[in-house]
């Protein structure tokens, strides 16, 4: 099912900018809210305009825009979100307070909104591309997913015009193989990004050198997620395009170069 769209997700965002991780999960008015419409609408408010988030499919094929497999954590149910149909989740409330949305509440909610949307499982691939057909948006969704498998199932899918980060297998490729075949990929699968964490498991994964050879490939970087101001003000001298980031009160000072205030 194709998704009729030219992407401009990133295009024409000045960079380096910021993505409010799941709205800005850590930041004090989103404690315990994170994913959800009033999340996202703070962030909104503090002049954040890309987003990235989380869907998992309902029993019933909704798109639903939640991090977790089981909602024990937001919801204090010991059920998995596929175990539900969109009808019985409706009715949960994250932190006893706010409502899980659907992607297509998300989308309509902030049509101004760039939003970076982490597909979490194969049963949310057609619920996600069609929510994003249903709203137009496909020119301002980046779809992500670790999967390797997930991720040529998506763009197989979409089509070319929908824009999509490097799976897990593709950032391995980036950091340590032929950088033709990379060249390749991003030119023939529409590839925009690499959206990786600076470290995992001991390696270094971002320094200037990677960013160079991103950005020679066509590549951003977008880092996740980072919620340190040294941090992001090493990151960002390494030149990355955006950090991925719960503390969207604190990244503008990274960004600005204005001191945080007490």
């Amino acid at each position: 099912m194709a998704v009729a769209a030219t992407s401009t997700v990133f295009r024409d965002v000045s960079t380096p900018f910021a993505m409010a991780h799941r709205g800005g999960a850590t930041y004090a008015p989103n404690a315990g809210i994170e994913n959800t419409l009033r999340a996202f609408a703070t962030a909104w408010e503090l002049g954040h305009r890309v987003f990235e988030t989380d869907v998992r499919a309902s029993s019933d094929g909704v798109a639903v825009v939640v991090h977790d497999r089981r909602l024990d954590r937001l919801c204090g149910l010991p059920v998995t979100v596929a175990d539900l149909t969109w009808d019985e989740l409706s009715r949960l409330r994250v932190d006893a307070r706010e409502p899980l949305p659907r992607l297509a509440d998300l989308l309509t909610a902030f049509p101004g909104a760039r939003l970076n949307i982490d597909v979490k499982d194969d049963s949310a691939v057609v619920p996600t591309l069609r929510a994003v057909a249903a709203a137009g948006a496909g020119h301002r969704v980046c779809l992500a997913t670790f999967s390797d498998h997930r991720m040529r199932r998506i763009r197989r899918l979409a089509g070319p015009g929908i824009a999509t980060s490097c799976s897990s297998l593709e950032v391995a490729m980036l950091r340590f193989g032929p950088t033709g075949w990379v060249r390749g990929m991003a030119a023939r699968r529409g590839v925009v990004a690499a959206q990786v964490p600076w470290r995992t498991r001991g390696i270094t994964i971002v320094n200037a050198a990677f960013v160079r050879d991103a950005h020679l490939l066509g590549l951003q970087v977008h880092v996740w997620t980072v919620d340190d101001l040294e941090a992001m003000r090493t990151l960002l001298d390494y030149g990355v395009d955006a950090l991925i980031t719960d503390r969207i009160d604190l990244v503008d000072c990274a960004l600005t170069g204005v001191r945080p205030t007490a």
